[in-house]
């Protein structure tokens, strides 16, 4: 149905995107035109911190969106008859909740799929012609569970870390123009800082927290860089040129491999916040310990031969 396509959000808002799915299909092209064919659900609910995913059911495609309870919604078209409609625009949509330790959970979210039965009473999303919102249904019944990470909100500010992912910091240093906007390339400028500090580092405590800086599942620069090419494909997607497709696959192509990057590097922090400096050269042994033996010289390498005369 027409109604149950969320508006398109304000694009001023500051909120940013859950991250996508950490999968290998989220590289492939067929993935891409399915998120696409999604988007209208996805980016509204990723807009509330809330992972979604593409997966097939029995004779379509559905949208899973991932809880903070480790339970999940599946949003999905009537999977009983398959319908001739392409994926993302069915006749109606069915929104349940579930979850993987509590089988007894069930709980029917949203239903504006058309009913066969004339005895089966009308949900309000069909007593009303579809006239409330799946996207705002949902929003309501999670906020009732708590269950919302971030408010859609504008005002909204930016969630904190739980203290027990929270390491201390040294404070980054910053280049003295960047108040001022002076350098053409003040953020690479700002990362070449931060490389100039982990270099004066004087332990392995202090390029740890370096580290943080880049490698924090939600803050760091890795994570921010993500989301920044993630917003630059769903920009080039706006374009009326066939490129900016080809532009976004690419720009989605590149958030997805620093991501995984983040993944490969997830415990980088913590070895070497243990790693054991080596000893000053002045406080190394020279001389042999009593009763060591000797270590023969060490063998020069051929040189060339000489020539007699």
């Amino acid at each position: 149905m027409a109604a149950d396509a969320a508006s398109t959000p304000d694009a001023r808002r500051p909120t940013p995107l859950a991250p996508l799915p950490h999968h290998r299909n989220v590289n492939m092209r067929w993935w891409q035109e399915l998120w696409r064919y999604h988007a209208h659900i996805t980016t509204p609910l990723r807009e509330r911190g809330l992972v979604c995913d593409i997966e097939f059911g029995l004779n379509a495609y559905y949208v899973y969106v991932s809880l903070p309870d480790d339970g999940y919604l599946i949003i999905s078209p009537p999977q009983e008859q398959p319908s001739d409609r392409p994926p993302g625009t069915p006749e109606g949509w069915i929104v349940t909740r579930n979850h993987p330790d509590d089988r007894a959970l069930f709980e029917i979210i949203y239903d504006s799929a058309p009913n066969d039965d004339p005895d089966a009473p009308l949900r309000p999303e069909t007593r009303h012609g579809g006239s409330i919102p799946m996207v705002e249904a949902i929003d309501d019944r999670l906020n009732q569970l708590g269950l919302l990470t971030h408010s859609s909100t504008p005002t909204e500010t930016p969630p904190t870390l739980p203290a027990s992912t929270r390491h201390p910091t040294p404070e980054p240093a910053v280049p003295q123009h960047s108040a001022g906007l002076t350098s053409a390339h003040v953020y690479g400028e700002m990362i070449r800082a931060l490389t100039d500090q982990l270099n004066g580092t004087e332990s392995h405590a202090d390029a740890a927290a370096l580290l943080h800086q880049i490698l924090a599942p939600a803050d760091g620069v890795l994570a921010t860089l993500g989301d920044f090419f993630e917003a630059a494909a769903e920009k080039a997607k706006e374009a009326e040129e066939d490129d900016g497709f080809d532009l976004s696959y690419d720009l989605a192509d590149a958030a997805a491999e620093i991501r995984d990057l983040t993944d490969v590097l997830h415990s980088a922090e913590e070895r070497m916040r243990t790693l054991t400096p080596l000893e000053p050269e002045s406080q190394r042994p020279t001389a042999s310990p009593p009763g060591a033996r000797a270590l023969p010289p060490p063998v020069p390498p051929p040189g060339k031969p000489r020539h007699t005369r």
